[in-house]
């Protein structure tokens, strides 16, 4: 198989270090980088992952760089071919989506325009709630084209509700 391009994921949480995962065993790109500003926590991710390459089969190279607001790191995610913003806090009971307007937006502003500066031709895919807003605003601080920032939430969505409903109708789960 031809294995060409990188892909970063920014933010090492569960969706961020199960999607670089994933993008891993693909095994369609060259590289995948996982970011995080927690310390050595995607640097850990990463080296867990590419341990696993013998046993897995296959080959893309997982890169882990710890970042920090300030644009320290992002140097690691040069020239991605395409970028998943999973960064952002999750939601805490009783908290609303909109509730993380104002903390999320600062953190996805600053990955937008740290990627903006090292991946001037990225394609980018917000995870990042309130999807929506978060979305939007990545398309503001990047500067890139509409074309090249999409939020990604429907297939999460419907992958939930085809388990919850084939768990209560307990009925086995087909792939789509």
């Amino acid at each position: 198989m031809s294995r060409s391009g990188k892909v970063t994921v920014v933010g090492a949480g569960f969706y961020g270090s199960t999607t670089a995962l994933r993008l891993a065993e693909y095994d369609i790109f060259e590289t995948v980088v996982i970011t995080d500003i927690v310390e050595g926590k995607p640097e850990g991710i990463a080296l867990d992952i590419n341990q696993s390459r013998s046993i897995e089969g296959f080959e893309t190279k997982v890169v882990g760089q710890t970042t920090n607001a300030e644009g320290a790191g992002y140097e690691a995610t040069a020239n991605s071919d395409v970028v998943v913003i999973t960064a952002g806090l999750p939601r805490k009971p009783g908290m609303s989506r909109m509730d993380l307007i104002g903390v999320n937006a600062g953190i996805v502003r600053g990955v937008a325009e740290n990627i903006a500066k090292h991946s001037p031709n990225a394609v980018l895919i917000v995870v990042s709630n309130p999807l929506d807003e978060m979305t939007a605003l990545a398309q503001i601080a990047s500067k890139f084209p509409h074309n090249r920032v999409m939020g990604q939430a429907g297939m999460l969505d419907t992958a939930r509700f085809t388990h919850f409903v084939a768990e209560k109708l307990s009925v086995r789960l087909l792939r789509y």
